[in-house]
């Protein structure tokens, strides 16, 4: 059995960048306080905690610094946090505060804000605290608010397919582009969610099977699995090496591997390391007996 790996895959430096900045802030600080998981990692999240990174919501007369994730949060959450005077730790990846800040400058301006996500992501909640009452989240195949607002800003959440995004414009402006009078498109999607797509789809293509690895609320993660399945190759979307299941791979002859952004490169090796195990098992239970 053969495996290979996707040409792009695991962490992104977004999330690279958030750990490094917790990680130094617990040692220097002491325990701190992350908003929520940092990633949508089980594993990542323990390792931190054993570093002094507790995730929790900010409690009232706690003096320990609180932790902003990569997925950033809206500004309330922000003034909920200085109010207690604590230290705030900005982990938010720059793509998403890019994504942040347009949807409060188009929203200023008058401009309905759609977000083209998942309305119960983080990052999604986030950007749409950026634009109060202005910011409508959309999923795909969701129906477009009516009346259709004449002013109109589109973004999306970073981790969407480019597809994707590219088909929901379309559709916007194939069934209302009467009723806009004006129209912004801001490309806030991140470019290392679309060569991991990209990569992942490309091996799809060559192999039997593709084992997806990362958290199980990871979108990244699902987006690739998606992808991989758009390709016709059997998709297993697992956190960890002891997710497999031997009987996965009885008839494969090429098994991909990919991860999500999300995914540290030890966990991969620890899933390549268990298919090679599998591999020699089933190799021997084939094997003529003598």
């Amino acid at each position: 059995m053969e495996i290979l790996l996707a040409k792009d895959m695991g962490f992104c430096w977004g999330v690279r960048r958030a750990i490094d900045i917790m990680e130094k802030a617990a040692e220097e600080r002491g325990e701190i306080i992350s908003v929520g998981p940092i990633v949508h990692n089980p594993q990542v999240v323990q390792e931190l905690q054993e570093k002094g990174v507790r995730v929790g919501a900010k409690p009232e007369n706690d003096s320990r610094p609180v932790a902003i994730t990569a997925h950033g949060v809206g500004p309330e959450v922000l003034d909920e946090v200085k109010a207690t005077g604590a230290e705030i730790i900005d982990g938010t990846c720059p793509i998403v505060t890019r994504s942040q800040r347009w949807a409060r400058k188009m929203a200023d301006a008058g401009f309905t804000v759609l977000v083209f996500g998942d309305p119960n992501h983080r990052e999604v909640k986030g950007v749409l605290g950026w634009a109060g009452n202005k910011g409508v989240a959309i999923r795909e195949g969701d129906p477009l608010p009516h009346p259709f607002p004449a002013r109109v800003a589109v973004i999306s959440q970073t981790t969407q397919s480019p597809e994707k995004f590219s088909e929901f414009v379309s559709r916007l402006m194939r069934e209302h582009v009467s009723e806009i009078s004006e129209f912004r498109l801001v490309n806030t999607l991140c470019n290392v969610t679309s060569t991991q797509q990209s990569a992942a789809r490309e091996l799809a293509q060559e192999v039997d099977l593709m084992i997806v690895v990362g958290g199980k609320a990871s979108a990244n993660t699902r987006h690739l699995v998606e992808v991989c399945s758009e390709e016709g190759a059997p998709a297993r979307h697992i956190e960890t090496a002891a997710d497999l299941e031997p009987d996965w791979f009885r008839d494969c002859r090429r098994v991909g591997v990919t991860a999500g952004a999300s995914t540290p490169d030890s966990a991969v090796q620890h899933v390549v390391e268990r298919i090679q195990e599998i591999a020699l098992q089933l190799e021997a239970a084939r094997a003529p007996s003598a």
